[in-house]
């Protein structure tokens, strides 16, 4: 079968995609990719996301919105896409399993990978205390010292945005300078709740088994194999993230990152007329829950205009 709208991706933004898309009368099939629901399953607490009174975690609003999906007639498919081929019409998608699909319309959904330090501690106490979302995780932090790993724009930005919430913030640096904009380091050494250590890596995440309580640190400058640590309740890792989009090389726009271009910033229209793209695999901006679900929403709105100009 030849899809109406063949979406790539189970996160906020794809399951979004799909309702709108199935809603409008299009056949619609989903791949959910190799993580099903995304960068969400592995958030244990969301308080952000409209319509939620009570805490929910990522893996139970993503099973809520694969339901959704499922109840107005979207065909779920566990598989993961291994390359695509979008020189013509209909579009062909090929999965690990070897099955070739095939759609009118094509929404990308593919999301973005948090970098990560891959030092010891980080894994176990993901959830735990260690964070690579501060506008996700912030909250939780009220009155707690924190540190943030990196030396960036989005370092910097997590630094100053967790000071709203944090007794103090600690950036991380293995540098002696900041690469962030001047304004935002003007902004981060005015504010009496911030420092910085500078010229030192994270080596281990440490903590009680239950929450995160220090990190271990080396300094660069000379070398050495002595290392400090610094009392932390918090880790905010934000040296980067990496949009899933290596299957797209050659086939669609993409920035200097790895983004995918769209039309506008917060639009979903690709190089490839009739290919859209929705959350964190074109926003290198918001990476939000609700801002990925109200791309999905515009993409699966655009696919179903794009086929009523065909017809």
């Amino acid at each position: 079968m030849t899809a109406d709208v063949l979406i790539i991706g189970s996160g906020p933004a794809g399951y979004t995609a799909a309702i709108y898309a199935a809603r409008a009368g299009r056949t619609t099939q989903l791949i959910t990719g190799a993580q099903q629901g995304g960068q969400l399953m592995i958030t244990p607490s969301i308080e952000n996301y409209p319509g939620f009174a009570k805490v929910i975690s990522g893996a139970e609003l993503m099973e809520q919105m694969r339901q959704q999906v499922e109840s107005i007639g979207v065909e779920i498919i566990y598989d993961t896409v291994d390359s695509v081929d979008f020189s013509n019409r209909p579009f062909k998608l090929i999965g690990e399993s070897k099955r070739i699909y095939e759609g009118k319309t094509v929404v990308i959904a593919t999301g973005a990978t948090a970098k990560w330090l891959q030092v010891p501690g980080e894994m176990e106490y993901r959830g735990r205390g260690v964070s690579a979302c501060a506008t996700c995780d912030g909250f939780f932090f009220k009155n707690k010292d924190v540190v943030v790993v990196g030396g960036g724009n989005v370092a910097i930005e997590d630094a100053i945005f967790l000071t709203n919430f944090a007794k103090s913030v600690t950036v991380i640096h293995r540098r002696d300078e900041l690469r962030a904009e001047k304004i935002l380091q003007t902004r981060f050494f005015n504010n009496p709740k911030t420092n910085i250590i500078w010229d030192s890596i994270v080596t281990e995440i440490i903590g009680d088994g239950n929450r995160v309580s220090s990190v271990k640190l080396r300094n660069v400058r000379d070398n050495s194999e002595s290392y400090s640590y610094k009392e932390t309740e918090g880790v905010f890792v934000a040296i980067g993230h990496q949009p899933n989009t290596s299957i797209f090389n050659g086939q669609i726009k993409l920035d200097n990152v790895g983004y995918i271009v769209t039309n506008h910033h917060g639009f979903v229209k690709t190089s490839i007329e009739g290919v859209f793209a929705a959350g964190d695999v074109c926003d290198p901006f918001y990476r939000q829950a609700i801002t990925s679900a109200g791309q999905g929403c515009m993409a699966g709105i655009e696919a179903d205009k794009f086929l009523s100009n065909c017809d």
